[in-house]
């Protein structure tokens, strides 16, 4: 194929700016898409996405274009990509694989966080920007404005600037047109030493390990040999294909600049690293890509089976995740609480979430999450620099010279009549102000430094409610600084419960002991003997709740006689439930769980 023809392009945007529309009018623009087969977010192709509305994982296909204004036939490789900032390493993993990208702005709503987000991760990429305003049909839309906002916060002129509808098929020929006349074909040698990169990758019941690549330089041919840079594993070609008309359609070469699949029979999903380089194995490239920066958790909590003889089928399950998701990470743990399971890490509590969903959804499991925490430094009076990813890790306090906790960068666009109480939220949650900048009128850019663990559980949700829906933001971690950390502990009858630990600030200990035991005195049922909750930090008890035992009435068939011997039943009674106290085991139901995460 002529690599002069072939286009490679993402389309990114902020979460809800119609991303996954606008890929649906260009399916069926090329013809991709039959008339008959038309449907909502086809891209979208999980039930978890479809039910949320928004985009999770990135999906790429292959379309044929024929533009009339050039006459000519082009081979467009498009990825649809997700705009939630939980989700920004499966944008750069797809923006490595492009020489171009759409950047998508609601003309209702204007510049958003993860709009200038994606923005700069485009740039920082060397792609080639095409700016769309979208739902310019809308009643809302203000396109003169967002026109101005376009311009002056990313420095667009206006003739670049493409009016569309996905909603109505508006402006989608001029966008195509705009992709292959001014989105640079791809690099690489022709006849070059075969190199390709692996930017993703699935795992197919019947195929195994479906492994997406791009080809750099050469070729790659079916049933040849291929040899995996950094993991030094040589595989066969079992097919190679293309993602073309929503299906696998397989081909005899993929040729330079052209992105495709392959499969070589692994079932073990371990065998592939996201990123890594694939060359001949008889004559090798010298050097690798440079693949993808390593992305490291922002957010980590537990996850256990709630049947212990599951815990095979959770690792065989992560192993698969974590082979389309490349920015989750796990290690296994054990628990006094729940037995065997994994330590898991995520970019955010939304990846969180996802993350257990489909965990229980496609692998058939019922699984328990533990209390999310961030990662918190500590150095030791030996002077020894130790990371503390869950309570259990946490030394002595006497061992502690200084804990430090991660702060980030938080970026914020709300509209003007909401900044005062935004900044004022942020602040009580230990946000420090950094600047502002006016966008237009009616918007304003803020930005401020606050510790991740403020941000990461409701902080998102209690801004939309502030700003009334029309707020946005977007974080990235800046550094590690020095803070008063404890550790919050809950006890059921004097035990540890180390599944509610939490690791937190300690001006905040004391409300957050009220709120977990007042909510845990509410879900744990009464059982036989009494249940004392306490919430301690060390040996200090900051709450304390009771649960009453269920009532039993001992002397119920004893309709008389004399008092010594209902006395006598009680005493045999009393006995029971104070050797029940000391050897009874707390049932905690499951939603307990859950609903501390809400906290």
């Amino acid at each position: 194929m002529d690599k002069s023809l072939i286009r490679n392009f993402s389309i990114i945007a902020h979460i809800d700016h119609g991303k996954s529309t606008l890929a649906d009018r260009i399916l069926e623009s090329t013809g991709a898409v039959d008339s008959r087969h038309k449907g909502d977010q086809l891209l979208d192709d999980m039930e978890l996405e479809k039910e949320r509305g928004i985009t999770i994982k990135a999906s790429m296909v292959r379309l044929n274009y024929f533009s009339k204004k050039f006459n000519k036939e082009y081979v467009l490789n498009l990825i649809d990509t997700p705009g939630h900032v939980d989700f920004t390493y499966e944008v750069s993993k797809s923006l490595a694989a492009c020489e171009g990208a759409v950047l998508v702005v609601d003309a209702g709503q204007g510049i958003e966080a993860q709009t200038v987000g994606n923005y700069y991760l485009a740039m920082e990429n060397n792609l080639h920007v095409i700016p769309v305003l979208n739902k310019v049909d809308l009643i809302s839309a203000d396109v003169p404005r967002v026109k101005s906002q376009v311009e002056s916060v990313l420095g667009f002129k206006e003739d670049e600037i493409i009016l569309a509808s996905a909603k109505e098929g508006r402006g989608i020929i001029e966008i195509l047109d705009r992709i292959v006349e001014t989105i640079p074909c791809p690099g690489g040698e022709v006849n070059g030493i075969p190199k390709a990169l692996i930017f993703d990758c699935r795992f197919d019941p019947f195929k195994g390990v479906v492994v997406f690549v791009k080809v750099i330089d050469g070729q790659i041919t079916f049933k040849s040999s291929l040899k995996m840079f950094h993991t030094g594993k040589i595989c066969k070609i079992e097919e190679l294909g293309v993602f073309k008309d929503l299906k696998y359609s397989a081909v005899d070469s993929l040729g330079c600049g052209e992105v495709g699949y392959f499969t070589a029979n692994m079932r073990d999903p371990r065998e592939v690293v996201i990123g890594d380089t694939i060359t001949d194995p008889r004559n090798p490239c010298s050097e690798a890509l440079p693949g993808y920066r390593t992305i490291k958790p922002l957010v980590f909590c537990g996850i256990y089976p709630v049947n212990p003889a599951d815990f095979p089928e959770l690792r065989d399950a992560m192993d698969k995740l974590k082979l389309s998701d490349a920015s989750f990470v796990f290690e296994p743990e054990n628990s006094q609480s729940f037995g065997t399971g994994f330590r898991c890490g995520f970019l955010g509590l939304l990846h969180m979430e996802i993350v257990q969903e489909r965990l229980e959804r496609e692998y058939n499991l019922n699984l328990i999450l533990t209390v999310p925490n961030v990662v918190y430094r500590i150095r030791t009076r030996e002077g020894e620099l130790i990371e503390v990813d869950t309570p259990a890790k946490l030394p002595a306090y006497q061992d502690i010279e200084e804990t430090q906790e991660p702060y980030a960068n938080l970026l914020m666009i709300v509209p003007v009549e909401s900044i005062e109480g935004v900044c004022d939220f942020t602040k009580s949650r230990r946000g420090i102000f950094i600047s502002n900048e006016y966008l237009s009128e009616d918007r304003v850019k803020v930005v401020f430094q606050i510790p991740l663990s403020e941000i990461i559980v409701d902080f998102y949700d209690r801004i939309k409610s502030i700003t009334r829906g029309y707020g946005s933001m977007d974080y990235e971690f800046k550094e590690y600084l020095p803070t008063n950390l404890v550790k919050l502990d809950i006890l059921l009858n004097g035990q540890v419960c180390d599944a509610f630990s939490s690791l937190m600030f300690k001006d905040k200990a004391t409300s957050r002991a009220h709120l977990l035991v007042g909510k845990l005195k509410e879900l744990i049922p009464r059982q036989l003997f009494e249940v004392v909750i306490q919430a301690a930090v060390g040996t200090q008890i900051l709450a304390s709740e009771k649960v009453r035992p269920v009532g039993k009435h001992a002397t119920s068939k004893c309709s008389g006689g004399d008092i010594t011997r209902k006395r006598k039943l009680w005493d045999i009674q009393k006995k029971g439930k104070k050797r029940l106290k000391q050897f009874g085991r707390v049932e905690i139901p499951q939603e307990a769980f859950l609903e501390v995460l809400k906290i």
